[in-house]
Order: structure tokens, then sequence, then C-alpha cells
């Protein structure tokens, strides 16, 4: 027992189990024995359990037998722990136990860590695993071998593409020599094919339309403002339009109004004076009766304003605080007292309507209405300005809107509402300023191309002598490439046309600018290499003409292609005025580069051979005597490649580059400050009196444009749920919608909330309407007819009973039943809540009344006075939205009649950094192809561009100009332009065979960099200096001051640092490797070393190596001399 069943002392008591029993239990506790002896107190445990069940004198205590076979005990109940302690009768066995972590009281110690975790120490912590070796975040080894497989590609191309690079260029040489021999020989045959051409792509012009559409010019369809507009206009309605007066005095006085009854003295400014009240009446009143002519009809006020209540009150809404008088002089007038005192008057009457607009009664002894004469309450921060917190008494500025009905699906009732916009001079709009800005500025326009004409004609020709002047003038030239500019210009505007895309004023405007530029620029460059270039012997005029077409043309073709695709990608833009622009350049470039190639060419041949025939110029058919005349370079040619050029590649001068790059340092340190958006000041004449509208505006008024957050088609307003989550009442949610908003209205003294005013909510106006507390609903109760709360009938009985549930909110069925009731109530002295006038395009019902479809919460934002207030309350109203949509679980937005407008500055910065990445991208991959897959080269071209690019944001900050649409297009516009101060120059130091890279970047600058100055920056100069005369601001700003900086930064870019660039860093190129080596084989260099060495060279230096044969034969003398001459070529080519 002891060995079994240690420490279990029954004292003298009997036991139950015998021998037998002890014998089995023994055998049964092998097993476990076995598997438990490492961990004693388990052991212990389980034996403790089995001593009690086989030989405790206390069985009865915990053990009941339920099951018998005879004698035999079948099943027992076993009684263990405290949760059997409420079993009747038995007291169950509760010994003590052990746990695995306890020694026993045999000494037995404690169990091991394999059987019992608890008794384990703390775990070991491992040794961290090595991090894998990674580059970027992936396998490093993977990364090695791609780069090392790149490495490998890039050298294998590399020495096929240098082959292939240089029979590309012989290609296109040949290609374009062969076809400038034949432009002159068959010089009719080109000229006839390209006028067919431009007549038949230019007749789409008869398709053209021009859209002035602003929404059409600046939001794209697809856009999140313009879907949310239209949403809005085709369940509310569109907007409508506005006529706005602001009136000030100059009388600068303060009077004092003391209520008769008591209370603190008032000061009311001039303004509210009373003889100055009448005189605005008088001004409002003959507003009001403006007639205008449309289509030989009558057109007044009445028939296109805003009458929300009609037809049960059919008068305009005129926002002014005359209508707090009914808009009557009378009324005006109205005073109570008697001959001593003044009891109430138009003070007293003025005070309670500002503080209770809605009101059809007023407490004072006058008893007039406050509600205006169409329905509707004026509440005071509409009609009033220049006011101090909500002192309107204090108001210094009243306001007088005139909300005008806007059909823009019905273009007779909208042709009416312009005309009486338009009916008389003194009531001009903003539109009316536009048109007038854009008329004055045409003739500022054709004086500036008229200049730019005139200086192509002269500047084309090269005199010799004055004897020779009509021969050697080239104006015939001048005005045919011109013709050729606008040709390409109206054919690209004419295909487009057919294609039935519409153009914008930025096409027009822009576009034969940027075409002149660079068609320009082409036009002079194959002129004057013609005019420098000598006639080989037995060379004939048009192989001599193709020869210079093979030199000149993948310089041209080099730049056109490159300005063509990146125009064409620039359409990727999702702002539809850039996008059109880029397309329309795109093909207008295009096409000008397709006939400078072929119908130019062929009348350069035609005016060579008037030339060669000594005949004027003009006057072809008078000839001039025979003469010897000596030719000369020039004068802008000899000046670049005797003075300029060698001046500017000094060594003490190129270390000019390093103010190029201060340059760019600032102007990165600047691109994040440039002012994004368009002030609408812009768009007006400086002479305009809508410059004083604007800053009154901001002086003067303390609300902006309304605001609608717009409830998607879909909520239950039925159910409590939805209802909580959209009303501001008792019981809504905290973050309902209504709460939301005036929450960020409710914020003191925080602008960026850009709320002004608290919510209108339909809902809870309806909720209190429906109220059976309130006389508002009734019905009549023989046929359930709405009863308006101004009848009076037996028959009309309240819609909700007097009950605790008809006193709660309508839901299901009751909800439907009454709202249609509400929304075609007009509020009356009885009730002031009906929903007619405020809510009645606010709710849009389903068919038959059966739900609710969308709807929308009213409010305001505060005033916005520049660009960057209205995209700030842009960016807060959709954040707002985006909070409310979560916490409804349903879709809203935020919408404003300026959003459409505005939203394209959200992501203008990533619009202009998508659009010049694009063209830089373009231009690199095309310059790469067409200068022989010379990335080095490209890669200057691009650099060279870029900073172009980025000092324009500098001038743009220095200079006030605004990052928008319009300075967008000129950026891309500038892009391209770039091209062709950079591209030429970039080529002819590429094909140049000078022995070093300062010499060849002289030679460049000398050869193209005179026609680069005299076709684009000369050309341009003139014209633009123009449009500094210009009467319009925006011409002022976005084309002169932009324009003038592309120019002018394109120039000294192009014609200073560029070249300076390439003489430190510009590529070299294997034009040839002519070692005679049947000169060299008596020297004591091997043959085979010769040509190791040339390869060498050519595959990997790329650099240029020319040996005429007789040099070295006058070298070869002695072998150290052509060491020496070796040793001299290295030297300059890599030191």
């Amino acid at each position: 027992m002891q060995e079994l069943c240690p420490g279990f002392d029954y004292g003298s008591r009997d036991i139950c189990c015998n021998i037998e029993q002890l014998r089995t239990l023994k055998g049964s506790l092998q097993l476990p024995l076995q598997f438990l002896s490492r961990c004693p107190a388990c052991f212990f445990n389980l034996m403790n359990l089995f001593c009690e069940l086989t030989c405790s004198p206390n069985q009865s205590q915990f053990m009941n037998a339920t099951k018998f076979n005879g004698t035999s005990v079948v099943e027992v109940q076993y009684y263990i722990g405290k949760s059997f302690a409420n079993v009747s009768g038995f007291t169950p066995m509760n010994n003590r136990t052990y746990n695995c972590t306890e020694g026993l009281e045999d000494g037995s110690g404690p169990c091991s860590c394999q059987d019992c975790s608890q008794a384990c120490g703390p775990k070991p912590v491992p040794p961290p695993l090595p991090p894998p070796w990674t580059i970027l975040d992936m396998d490093a080894m993977s990364v090695i071998m791609w780069i090392s497989y790149m490495i490998f590609l890039l050298f294998f191309t590399g020495a096929v593409v240098a082959t292939l690079g240089e029979r590309f260029e012989n290609i296109l040489r040949i290609l374009f020599s062969s076809w400038g021999s034949f432009c002159v020989r068959h010089p009719f045959l080109v000229i006839l094919g390209s006028f067919i051409v431009v007549t038949a792509s230019s007749s789409g012009l008869i398709y053209m339309r021009i859209t002035t559409d602003p929404v059409e010019l600046w939001s794209s369809p697809d856009s999140q403002a313009r879907q949310e507009k239209n949403y809005f206009d085709s369940h509310f309605g569109p907007f409508f339009r506005t006529t706005q007066l602001i009136i000030t005095t100059p009388i600068i006085d303060t009077f004092i109004y003391s209520p008769y009854f008591g209370g603190s003295d008032v000061p009311f400014e001039a303004i509210l004076r009373k003889d100055i009240l009448h005189q605005v009446l008088d001004l409002q009143l003959a507003i009001e009766n403006i007639t205008a002519k449309y289509e030989g009809q009558d057109v007044r006020l009445q028939d296109v304003c805003l009458t929300p209540l009609a037809p049960y009150n059919n008068n305009c809404t005129i926002l002014s605080v005359l209508n707090y008088f009914q808009n009557s002089h009378e009324v005006l007038d109205h005073t109570i007292g008697d001959e001593f005192y003044v009891y109430a008057d138009y003070h007293s009457h003025f005070l309670y309507c500002v503080s209770a607009p809605a009101s059809l009664n007023d407490t004072t002894l006058l008893h007039d209405p406050c509600l205006g004469t169409f329905g509707g309450p004026i509440f005071p921060w509409l009609a009033l300005g220049g006011y101090d917190e909500e002192n309107y008494n204090n108001a210094t500025a009243l306001v007088i809107t005139f909300p005008l009905n806007n059909y823009l699906d019905d273009p007779v009732r909208r042709g009416k509402a312009l005309a009486w916009e338009q009916a008389k001079c003194e009531y001009r709009s903003i539109e009316d300023e536009i048109d007038r800005e854009s008329n004055s500025d045409i003739s500022t326009i054709v004086i500036s191309y008229a200049i730019m004409f005139i200086y192509i004609s002269l500047a084309l020709g090269h005199i010799h002598s004055l004897r020779r002047l009509m021969v050697d003038s080239k104006i015939s030239l001048g005005i045919a490439g011109i013709l050729i500019v606008l040709s390409s210009v109206a054919s690209s505007l004419g295909i487009f046309s057919y294609a039935g895309i519409p153009l914008t004023l930025i096409v027009i405007e822009v576009i034969p600018f940027l075409v002149l530029a660079v068609g320009v620029d082409n036009i002079f460059i194959i002129v004057q290499t013609y005019q420098r270039d000598e006639r080989l012997p037995q060379e004939e005029l048009h192989q001599q003409i193709g020869r210079i077409l093979g030199d000149v043309a993948p310089s041209i073709f080099l730049s056109s292609f490159s300005e063509t695709v990146a125009f064409f990608l620039g359409a990727l833009s999702n702002m539809p005025a850039v996008r059109t622009f880029s397309l329309f350049a795109g093909l207008a470039v295009f096409i000008d580069f397709l006939l400078q190639i072929s119908c130019f060419v062929s009348l350069l041949g035609l005016d060579a051979k008037r030339q060669e025939g000594n005949r004027l110029d003009i006057i072809c058919c008078v000839k001039l005597p025979e003469g010897q005349e000596v030719k000369t370079d020039g004068f802008l040619f000899w000046f670049f490649k005797k003075i300029y050029a060698p001046f500017v590649l000094k060594e003490w001068v190129r270390p000019v580059i390093v103010m190029f790059v201060g340059i760019l340092s600032f102007s990165v340190a600047v691109v994040n400050k440039v002012e994004i958006g368009l002030d609408q000041k812009l768009s007006m004449p400086d002479d305009s009196y809508m410059l004083n509208y604007f800053e009154n505006i901001s002086m003067y008024l303390h609300t902006g444009a309304p605001v609608y957050f717009v409830v998607e088609d879909g909520l239950n307003y039925s159910s409590l749920d939805g209802q909580n989550a959209v009303c501001g009442g008792v019981g809504c949610n905290n973050d309902s919608l209504v709460q939301q908003v005036y929450s960020r209205f409710f914020v003191p003294f925080d602008l960026s909330t850009r709320i002004a005013v608290t919510p209108s909510s339909w809902l809870d106006d309806y909720f209190d309407w429906v109220k059976p507390q309130s006389t508002c609903c009734r019905y009549y109760n023989n046929t359930g007819a709405f009863c308006n709360a101004s009848v009076v009938d037996p028959l009309c009985v309240h819609c909700r009973p007097m009950t605790p549930s008809g006193k709660q909110r309508p839901v299901g069925e009751d909800f439907m039943r009454f709202l249609p009731m509400f929304l075609s109530d007009n509020p009356n002295v009885k009730c002031g809540k009906g929903g007619h006038a405020a809510y009645a395009t606010a709710v849009d019902l389903y068919p038959n009344n059966t739900g609710v479809g969308a709807t929308y919460f009213m409010t305001y934002h505060t005033i916005l006075k520049d660009s960057a207030d209205f995209i700030d309350g842009l960016k807060m109203a959709r954040v707002l939205a985006e909070n409310i949509s979560q916490s409804m679980d349903h879709h809203v937005f935020a919408y404003s009649i300026f959003y459409v407008f505005y939203e394209q500055y959200l992501t203008i910065v990533h619009d202009t950094a998508l659009n010049l990445g694009v063209s830089v991208g373009a231009i690199f991959v095309v310059t790469t192809v067409l200068l022989g897959f010379e990335l080095w080269s490209a890669v200057i071209v691009c650099i060279t561009i870029a900073m172009i690019l980025v000092n324009m944001f500098g001038v743009m900050w220095l200079w006030g100009i605004s990052l928008n649409a319009v300075s967008l297009v000129n950026l891309v516009m500038s892009c391209g332009i770039s091209v062709e101060f950079c591209s030429h120059i970039v080529r002819a130091f590429s094909v140049s065979v000078k022995k070093n890279r300062v010499e060849r970047a002289e030679e460049a600058l000398a050869h193209m960099g005179s026609s680069v100055f005299s076709g684009i920056t000369l050309t341009k100069f003139g014209g633009i200096l123009i449009l500094a005369l210009s009467k319009s601001q925006i011409f002022q700003v976005f084309y002169f001051r932009m324009y003038l900086s592309i120019v002018l930064l394109g120039a000294t870019h192009g014609l200073l640092f560029l070249p300076v660039l390439l003489s430190y860093i510009g590529q070299y190129k294997v034009l040839l490797l002519l070692l005679w080596l049947q000169t060299v084989t008596s020297t004591f260099l091997p043959h085979s070393l010769l040509v190791a060495i040339s390869y060498h060279l050519y595959y990997y230096c790329n650099t240029v190596v020319c040996f005429a044969s007789s040099v070295i034969h006058e070298q070869a003398s002695s072998s150290w001399k052509v060491f020496f001459k070796l040793h001299d070529i290295l030297t300059d080519l890599f030191f």
C-alpha cells in the first residue's frame, strides 16, 4: 500500500481493497509509470486518482455505483472537484494535486522541461538570421547578374549600333539628296502636288467649330468635377446665371438710431441712409424694367428670372436689402409715430429682418413682412457687404443679385437670357469685357505678325552689293516660306475639322507662333546653307541643292520629328485645352516639315535659277546686265565665325557654364513656389471696370459661391437609419451629414474650413413641418388632398395625431405620403416652413412619388478672393464629402459652380510633370535614333532642354506668372522650340571632323548659330515686343512675358551654354580611320598593330581620327615622327 499510494494514511481504518486489487492496480500503473516517471507530480496526480478509486475507505462519499451485473459493479459515478459539491448526499473527492513545477513531499523534484513546459526556463533567443543579400529589396546576385548582362548587351549593342547609326545617317543623306534633286528638276509638279494636298486639307475649315465654352475648354468629360456637374444638372437642373451689383457711396458718415422702446443706440453707415436707399431702389427698378429684343420679341426680366414659387407667385428672385421693404418706396417710407415721436420706421424693420429674414410679420408696430416678394428669405450676408461680424448695420456696401434661369438645352430661352443681359451697354457682363478685350488685341496681333513677316522677307536674302540688291534679295522666297508655314497651320486645322475636333482660341493664337518659329528656322538653315556653299566642278544646280538638302535635312528632320512626337504625346493630357493644342501643333509641325523639304526646295531651285540669270526679285521679267561679283559671307555668319564662336570658346570664357548652373539651382529652388491658378482679373482689359468689381468682391462680400452636398440616389430616407445618417436634429447621428457640415462652419475664426453658413436641410425642416403640434401639415379628410395652413376649413385635419407615436418622425409610408405636400407648400403667415421655395429642386422624387432619389443640402463657401482660395475651397469640400460618405456608407459629393474650372489645378503639377517628362523623353528617343544612336549627344540635348524648362519656372516665379492651362501650353511649346535651339548645333558638332571638342563646338556654333539666331531669335524678338503694347493682361503675362522668356532662354542656352557644354563633355564620333598602311610599313609600328589600334579607337573610343595619306607619307620619314603624330592625336582625344 505504501509503495503504490505513499502518503495515504487512513489510520486503523480498514481499506476497501484487497491484495489482488492492489496487485491489479500495480500492474495497471506500470505503463503510466514508464511515461510519467520523469515527472513525479504528474504520476502522483494520476496515482492519487486511482488509489482513491480503488482503496479509499471514504468511497461512499464521492462515488456512487450506478450499474450492476449481478454482484459486480459495471458503472460508477466518481465525483471530483468543487463543481459537484452540490450533489446531494456526496462529498466530492478533493485531494491535493501538484503542479508539474512543484516537488513532492517525498523529496521528488519538479518535472523536467521536456514533460512540463512551465518548468523550462526562459527560451534562448536564437541568433538573428543573417539578412538576405539584397539590392533595392531584390536578390543581390540576381541584380548583379542582370546589371552585368545589361552592360554586356549595352556594349554589344553599342558595337553593332555604331555601324547601324552611320548607315542610317548615310541612308537619310542619300534619300534627302535624291529627293532634293528631284524637287529642283520637277518644281512645278512638286508645287502643284503640294497645292492640291494643302487645298484638300484646308478645305476642312468649312467644318471648323470654335469652342468658347469654358467647361469644354478646361474640364475633361471624364473628370470627376465634370461627371458631378452632369449628375447635378440632370437631377436638379443647371446652376442659375447671376447678374450682380455692388453699390457703395463716397459719403463717409455714421448716423445713430435710438429705438423708441429702449435699447442701446445703433450706429448706421451712410449706405443705409433712407435717401440713398431710395436712389438704389430707383436703380433696381430701372434694371427690372429693361427691355431687350430677341428675334423680334421683347424680353423682360420677368421672362428670364428665377421664380421659385411659380405659378402661384411669379415675382422674380431679387436678393436685395430693398426686398425687406417689398421693393416699394411706400413700404420703405412706412412709419408709425405721432407728432412727437417715431415708434417704428425702416430702421427698426431693418434690424428685425436681418435677425429673422424668413419672418412674415415683424414684431414692431409696422408689422411688415421680411420675406421677399418672391416668397423666399433675403439672408443679410448675401445682400450686405463690408460689415463686421454680424453687425449688419455697419455695412458699407449693398449687394443686389438677379439670379436668371440657365437653359442649357433650350437655345431660344437661353438666347433670351443673353439678350436681356446685353440689353444696355452700361449693364455689360464679363463676357462683354472678354469680347472687347479680344477685339482690341486683334490689331496688336496683326502688327506683331506683320513685323515678323517683313523681317523674314528682308533677312532671308544675302546682298553682295547695292547694284545686285533686287537680284540677291529673296523677298518672294521669304513670302513663299511664310505662306508655306500658314498653309501647314491651315492644313492641320482643316484635317482635324474633318474629324469633328473643335478649335480653341489657344490653338488659333499659339500654333501660328509656334509653327512660324519652327518653320522659319528651317527656312533660314536651308537658304543660308545654300548661300554659303560653293558648287563643285561639273555639278549642276539640282545636284548642288540635293547635296545641301542631304546635309541639312537630317537635322531638320531630327528637330521636326522630335517636336511632332513630343506634341502628339502631349495629347495624352486630361486637360482638353492642352490635348487639343498638342494634336493641332504636332500635325502642323509635321506638315510644315513635309512642305519645306518639297515645295520650298522647289521654290528655292526656281529662285536660284532666277538669281543666276540676274533677274530681279519679284519682277522676274527684268534682267540685270552681267557683272563680275565677289561672293562674300553674310554679316551674321562672319560675326559668328570670326568673333562670337572663338570668343565664347576661349578658355577664360568657357567657365560661364558656372553661371548657368547657378541660375538652374535658383530655378529649382523656386519651382515649388510658382503659384497655381489663373487670376480672373487677368482675363479683363487693363482699363476694364470689371477689375473694380473683382476688387469689391474681395473687399465687401462675406459669402462666396453656394456649395451643394449631393446625396446620390439609393439612400432610404423612410428608415430611421437613413434619416439619422443625414439629419441634424434630435436623435440624429453625431457624424451625420448636416452635423459634419455644421461642425465645419462652427469652428470659430477658422477660414480654412471654407464653410460660411449653416447648411439648409430639407429633411429637418420637413420633420418640423410634419409635427402634429405645427399648423403646417394638414389635409382634407374627405379627399386626402393637401390643405394649406392659411385655409380655414373644418374638413382640414392634421396629418399626424397628437399621440406619442404621432409625435415621432414619420417613417415608411407616412414619410412618402406627406413629403410631396411639404415640397409643394408655399410659406405663409401661419406656416413659414413650407418647402416649395427653398427645396422644390433639392429633392428628386421617383415617378408617382414612390420614393426619394438624389437630394442636396446647400450651404455657402466663405468669400474666395483668388485662385488659391478657390482651389482650397474645392479641396476642403471634397475632403468633407469623403468623410461624410464614409460615415454614411453612401456616396456624397460636393458641387459648386466653379469646381469644374478649378479641378484642373488639383492635378496640374502632375499633368505638367507628365507632359514635359513625356515630351523630353520622346525627344531623347528620336534624337538618339536620328543622330545615329549617339546616346550621349541625345542626353546633352535633353539636359539643355530640361534646363530651359526649369529656368522657365524660375522666370515664372520672378515675373508673377502662375501655372495653369495657358502657361502649360506655353511650356509644352517651349519644349518644342527648345529643340530648334539645340538639335541643329548638336548635330553639327556630331558630324564635325575637327580634331578636338573645342574646335568642333566652334565649327558647329559658327555654321549653325547664325541660322538659329536669325531664324528664331531675331524673327520672334520683334514680334514679341509688340505684344507688350496689348491692353489684354492675359496677353501681357502669358504671351509677351512667356514668349520673351522662351526666346531669350532658348537663345542663351542654345548659343552659349550648349557649345560650351559640348566643348567639355561632347561625344566624339568615328567618321573615318584611314591609316594608309602602305606608307608606314617601313616604320617600327607593325601593320597588325596599326590595324588593332584603328579598330580599338573605332569601337571603344568612338573618336574622330582622320589621316590623309599624304600627311602620313610626309611624316613617315622617321618612325619617331609617326609615333609622335599618334601621340598628339591621342592626347587631343582623351586629354
